[in-house]
C-alpha cells in the first residue's frame, strides 16, 4: 500500500482542482479492476484518436458511453442468458464494468461502433477557432491619426 501526500503541490496554486482530483484517483485505482475489460489507445490521424475495447458477450444494447466534464465513462452489464445454463468451463467474463477515461482539452466523442466484440470509440481534437495559432502582418496595424493631426 502507498500513500502520497499532493498536498504541498497543491498549497500554492489557485485552478489545479481537476489536476489533484485526477492523481487522487489514479492513487485509489484498483490493480485488479483497471485490467477489464481491455482496451488500446490509438492515434489515427494527426487530430484523431481511437479506444478500443474487447467487450466480448455484450450487444448494443448492453453497452452505454456517457461523456460529462471531459470524462467519458464506459458502462456494460450484460443480460443473463434465459434458462439455466451448465457451464464446463467459463472463460468468456460477461460481469459488469465501468471504465473511465479522463479526455484532455477540445477532445470531443465523434462516434462509436461495435464489430466482432470489440468496441471502437472515435474521438477528435476540435479547437475553437479563436484557441488557434494565428498570423499577424507586420504593417498591418490600422492607421490613427494623433489628436495634434486632427486638430491642424
Amino acid at each position: 500500500m502507498r500513500t502520497i501526500d499532493f498536498s504541498p503541490l497543491f498549497r500554492h496554486s489557485v485552478g489545479f482542482e481537476r489536476m489533484q482530483r485526477m492523481l487522487d484517483a489514479v492513487s485509489r485505482m484498483d490493480d485488479a479492476s483497471a485490467s477489464y475489460p481491455p482496451y488500446n489507445i490509438e492515434v489515427t490521424g494527426a487530430d484523431s484518436y481511437r479506444i478500443t475495447m474487447a467487450v466480448a458477450g455484450f450487444a448494443e444494447d448492453d453497452l452505454e458511453l456517457v461523456v460529462k466534464e471531459d470524462t467519458l465513462t464506459v458502462t456494460g452489464k450484460a443480460k443473463q442468458p434465459e434458462g439455466e445454463v451448465n457451464y464446463l468451463h467459463r472463460g468468456i467474463a460477461g460481469r459488469a464494468f465501468t471504465r473511465r477515461f479522463q479526455l484532455a482539452d477540445h477532445i470531443k466523442v465523434v462516434g462509436a461502433d461495435l464489430v466482432n466484440g470489440l468496441l471502437h470509440v472515435d474521438l477528435a481534437r476540435e479547437v475553437p477557432e479563436e484557441l488557434k495559432p494565428r498570423k499577424v502582418a507586420i504593417g498591418a496595424a490600422p492607421k490613427t491619426k494623433s489628436i495634434e493631426q486632427k486638430a491642424a
